[in-house]
């Protein structure tokens, strides 16, 4: 019963969802651009310098050790083509807000909220369906154009050293189990942001604030102050799954249906 009322309100979220052009809108072009930047950068790297081996000299110390064998060209690839793995990992994070930030305070706008939270279905499920409305469609397409920029990097000439490390456990474990970690976090607050105000455009733009700390670690990455290995993607994995489940159990006790509807004016 519980699997039949979460799957209801998927599907209700997701015929309400799919009609907004802004939505769609997000969900095909910002995966679409992420997926090409990295494919062009990689191309015009190609095309303008062969192997140099002099290539590793903007490459943190740091990072040298992820070159193996490789030469100096494909290093410096290799270096500046895991800028975009953040980006890879911001796709489910980005996409949801929007969809889960309307979720509550756009039912309350449309007084579609009242009839809903007036049948049996618990708070568990309908947070976990609202939840799942939100992360999967975002998730899905990230790993879309995940698979994408795979298939197209022999297609723009790109060494068998360069595809192998960026197929490799580092960007799997980004885009494939860090990423959806991200969006549940992403979602949970949105939604959370989302019972507590009365405008959806205010809940998408506070809930954007948790791209902040993502951000963060891009420009520390750009920095040079942290390099992305296995053991720190497992550590950021360990932390997101941590954060998640702490807001999960948040979100279930801080949502008082029963007093929902009578805070908004």
């Amino acid at each position: 019963m519980m699997i039949k009322h979460i799957r209801t309100i998927i599907d209700k979220e997701w015929a309400e969802v799919f009609k907004n052009r802004m939505v769609l809108f997000t969900i095909i072009f910002m995966p679409m651009i992420f997926t090409i930047l990295p494919l062009v950068m990689l191309y015009v790297m190609g095309e303008a310098v062969g192997d140099m081996s002099g290539g590793t000299a903007d490459v943190p110390q740091a990072f040298l050790a992820a070159c193996g064998g490789l030469s100096g060209m494909e290093c410096l690839q290799i270096y500046m083509v895991n800028e975009f793995l953040i980006l890879f990992m911001l796709i489910p994070v980005i996409i949801p807000v929007t969809i889960a930030a309307y979720s509550i305070v756009g039912e309350k706008t449309t007084h579609t909220l009242e009839p809903l939270l007036a049948t049996p279905i618990s708070t568990v499920e309908l947070l976990a369906g609202k939840s799942l409305a939100a992360a999967i469609p975002a998730i899905l397409v990230s790993w879309l154009a995940f698979g994408i920029f795979l298939l197209a990097l022999p297609l723009i000439g790109v060494s068998r050293g360069v595809r192998a490390y960026i197929g490799g456990p580092i960007w799997l474990l980004g885009v494939l189990v860090a990423g959806p970690l991200m969006a549940v976090a992403s979602v949970n607050f949105a939604l959370y942001i989302s019972s507590r105000v009365n405008d959806p455009r205010v809940a998408e733009q506070i809930s954007m604030v948790i791209m902040v700390p993502i951000l963060g670690l891009l420009f520390a990455q750009l920095a040079g102050l942290i390099v992305i290995s296995v053991a720190v993607m497992l550590i950021i994995i360990l932390l997101l799954a941590l954060i998640d489940v702490g807001m999960i159990y948040l979100g279930v006790r801080i949502f008082q249906r029963e007093t929902i509807l009578t805070r908004w004016k």
